[in-house]
Formats: C-alpha cells, sequence, structure tokens
C-alpha cells in the first residue's frame, strides 16, 4: 500500500520528493504532538516526586530530636546557597559563552563584508555587550552567598 501511495506522488504529475515532505510532516507531528509533551510530562513528575521525598525526609529529621530541628534547618539553608551558587555559575558560563559569540560575529561579519565600508558587523557588540552585563552583574551587583 504504502508503495502504491509513493508511486502516485513521484509519477508524472511532477510531485518528485514529495515522500520527503510527508516523512517531514510526520516526524514534525510525532515530535510536536508526542515527544515534547511527554518529556514534560515525565520532568514535571520527577521534580514533584523529588520535591515530595525532600519534604518528607526534612520532616521525619525534624521530628525525630531537639537536634534534628537544627539539623533539618542547616539543610534547608545549605541547599538555598547550593541553588544560588549553581544560578551563579551558570550566569558566569552565560556571560562568557555571550561574549564569545559576539565576538566571533564581530569576526565572521567583518571577514563575510570586507569590501563593504558600511557593512553591520558591529552588530556582535549585542550579544557581547549581554555577556558583559551578565559578569558586571554576578560579580560585583548580586548579594554575597554568606
Amino acid at each position: 500500500m504504502t508503495s502504491l501511495a509513493f508511486l502516485l506522488f513521484s509519477g508524472p504529475f511532477g510531485l518528485e520528493g514529495t515522500g520527503q515532505w510527508i516523512f517531514l510532516s510526520i516526524g514534525a507531528i510525532c515530535l510536536f504532538a508526542i515527544f515534547l509533551p511527554t518529556m514534560t510530562w515525565i520532568d514535571k513528575q520527577h521534580k514533584e516526586r523529588e520535591a515530595f521525598y525532600k519534604a518528607e525526609t526534612i520532616r521525619r529529621v525534624a521530628e525525630s530530636s531537639g537536634e534534628g530541628a537544627k539539623a533539618a534547618l542547616e539543610l534547608l539553608k545549605a541547599q538555598s546557597r547550593f541553588e544560588r551558587q549553581k544560578g551563579r555559575e551558570g550566569m558566569k558560563i552565560g556571560g562568557i559563552i555571550c561574549i564569545a559569540v559576539g565576538a566571533a560575529m564581530v569576526i565572521f561579519l567583518k571577514v563575510l563584508t570586507a569590501t563593504d565600508p558600511d557593512a553591520p558587523y558591529l552588530v556582535g557588540l549585542i550579544p557581547a555587550f549581554v555577556g558583559v552585563a551578565l559578569l558586571v552583574y554576578v560579580y560585583f551587583m548580586a548579594a554575597p552567598l554568606e
């Protein structure tokens, strides 16, 4: 049956290569209608289960003894500090990547349009300045981690 459909689409009607477009259409439907929603749902379930186990563990530690409450608070503080530190590290990496992308764009556009004096090669400074802003925030403006 499939071969008959492809014979129809690649026949004398000038529809050569239609099979490729059918494949890409089915692939796009599978990606956006099946795979991405399923992965989003799985990730949400995983995060919910992780938060439940974390809350349950902290509750049990806090109820165990007088020292358990102090240990639970220390655990919460340590986790909060770790998450803030992880966010800052991500901003540092993002800033460095933006600066590198901006510099590469300036070089690429300058080489690509070497004969045109009005070429917009300085447009590469936009991501570079975004990267500089991220790094300035992380190193100078953000509150200390404690």
